[in-house]
């Protein structure tokens, strides 16, 4: 992992300080939400106002808005007996900004699914708001294994595999 530098010294050693804090906060948050306890997952995690999400099952992305707490009821109960890693591919910090590229490889059950394994790959953005660093936005795709340009064809068409 590598922070690009800052003009400041000290200001560069706060921002990466906050940053490796984020790498474990997300860690125990994402581990939290596959084993579907979603109140772990919103206190370790906590969202910006205008939050987005943009899911790795597609469709059009989701605003903070949206998240009722019966939604948020629903997504906890949406994942279930799960574990998880992260790997960070690259981090990027600023006084008042981080975003981690992470790979996530998820074991859990999804959406009633049987067990099996989810990498994900991942970016996440942070955004320091006063005192505290919360969640702005969450992009993920499933991709972490590749697919064929003639795969991602069909997907891009709306096709089924």
């Amino acid at each position: 992992m590598s922070f690009p530098s800052s003009s400041m010294p000290a200001e560069s050693s706060i921002a990466e300080k906050a940053c490796a804090e984020l790498i474990c906060r997300t860690a125990e948050a994402n581990a939290a939400l596959m084993r579907g306890d979603i109140d772990a997952y919103r206190a370790l995690n906590p969202h910006a106002a205008d939050y987005t999400l943009m899911s790795p099952f597609g469709g059009r992305p989701t605003h903070e808005a949206e998240l009722t707490q019966e939604r948020w009821q629903a997504i906890g109960r949406f994942f279930a007996n799960g574990t998880f890693e992260q790997e960070v591919v690259q981090a990027y910090a600023s006084a008042d900004m981080v975003v981690l590229a992470v790979i996530e490889r998820c074991r859990v059950e999804v959406g009633g699914l049987p067990m099996q394994d989810w990498p994900l790959r991942v970016t996440l953005v942070y955004r320091r708001e006063g005192a505290e660093w919360r969640l702005a936005h969450r992009h993920a795709d499933p991709l972490a294994k590749g697919i064929s340009l003639e795969q991602a064809s069909v997907l891009a068409r709306g096709e089924a595999l």
